[in-house]
């Protein structure tokens, strides 16, 4: 049987990132974006090999750009695509797994969309446009939040009334599902150990940033919550705030709900704490530079980090790694450093050539020898969704 061609497909509000994945090929034979629907700018952006090309599509909503990128999806896959698979960022508690898209999956997704407002309306239309242009081919949808669903309750409860999780939905779900069950699989591989029989910390680091306990291939809890405002600070989330604070701020300020809410969710984090911006590769040269509020963004991001990995650990029978992933995971050897500086009770001490060399796409194990393990995990969420399609074509 021929290799088979799933495309991935991740909705924004108003962009779509794409790749063609063919099982056999460790590259992306095709691979884009589509960013600034539904304005005069839309652009879509494509690399089919080493070629990268632009075209220009103002105005473009979804379908439209979906109309333009399924075509070129299916040269790159010489005219054969078996599958297409979907992001989407909250499935609730329907999803323990990808699912095979059906009317009763769409309504599930739907109903989780008060759970996600920002995130699966968008995922949603791009589900709907795939499948009026793909009418006859499987679709999937892989869910954010499915892999946290093996925590106990203990790790996804809040202590709120019980009527607001029973008739409300209110409990802790998590995210980067796709990632931390991606590179904790990997992990086991570089390491020899089996999946079954391990147990990891991993640390996602990008804008948004989570971390996960992982035992024998399943969540045991994780940073994120109702929401992906709970847990580490993040490129413009605040992370852990007091709960109290939006009552704080309304009686001082007169501020809204919307108003909090945005400044948590759009102008706190990195960019909040350094008052410059929320891309860490800007901080760390103004770091240098001696800016005050970029160093502190730095060391609170740092310490907040070590901080929820430490608190992670109380869900694992014993450590086979610390795993850091993400474009900060993988890329920033002084963020790597300083978190774990500040877990002396761990005893990690890292070898700083081998932490040097982990960046751009190299992964490997960076410690010490003689120190607790702790590896650079190249994070690859569109192989995972395609791997996640094909289980499920193949089941």
């Amino acid at each position: 049987m021929s290799a088979r061609n799933i495309l991935v497909i991740n909705c924004g509000s108003s962009s779509i990132k794409f790749a063609l994945v063919n099982e056999a090929q460790s590259t992306f034979p095709l691979q884009g974006l589509a960013e600034r629907l539904g304005s005069p700018e839309a652009v879509l952006h494509w690399q089919l090999g080493d070629t990268k090309q632009s075209l220009d599509i103002p105005g473009a909503d979804h379908r439209a750009a979906l109309e333009k990128l399924l075509p070129l999806a299916q040269d790159a896959a010489g005219g054969k695509l078996d599958g297409i698979g979907h992001r989407v960022v909250h499935g609730g508690e329907h999803f323990t797994g990808s699912s095979l898209i059906n009317e009763q999956v769409l309504q599930a997704i739907r109903d989780s969309a008060q759970l996600a407002p920002l995130h699966n309306p968008a995922n949603l239309v791009g589900i709907d446009a795939a499948i009026a242009l793909f009418p006859g081919l499987p679709q999937v949808s892989v869910f954010d939040t499915a892999f946290h669903q093996s925590m106990p309750e203990h790790a996804f409860r809040y202590a709120v009334p019980e009527f607001l999780y029973k008739e409300h939905s209110v409990r802790r779900y998590g995210f980067h599902g796709t990632s931390h069950s991606y590179v904790s699989k990997r992990a086991a591989e570089m390491t020899g150990l089996p999946v079954d029989d391990s147990s990891w910390l991993t640390a996602h680091l990008g804008n948004g940033c989570s971390t996960c306990a992982i035992v024998n291939g399943e969540s045991r809890d994780t940073s994120m919550g109702l929401t992906p405002l709970e847990g580490l600070v993040m490129g413009t989330r605040s992370g852990d705030v007091d709960p109290n604070l939006h009552s704080y701020l309304n009686r001082t300020l007169g501020w809204s709900l919307e108003q909090i809410d945005r400044m948590l969710n759009h102008d706190s984090g990195l960019k909040g704490l350094s008052g410059l911006s929320n891309d860490l590769r800007t901080l760390q040269e103004a770091r240098a530079a001696g800016h005050a509020g970029a160093n502190l963004a730095f060391e609170v991001f740092c310490y907040r980090l070590a901080k929820s990995l430490a608190s992670m650990a109380c869900a694992l029978p014993k450590l086979d790694g610390l795993i850091f992933t993400g474009g900060i995971g993988e890329n920033s050897t002084a963020v790597r450093t300083r978190t774990l500086e500040h877990l002396k009770l761990f005893n990690i001490k890292l070898d700083e050539e081998a932490n040097a060399r982990c960046t751009r796409g190299v992964g490997g194990e960076i410690q010490a020898p003689g120190s607790p393990r702790v590896l650079v995990v190249p994070t690859n969420e569109e192989r995972q969704i395609a791997l996640d399609t094909l289980a499920l074509l193949d089941a």
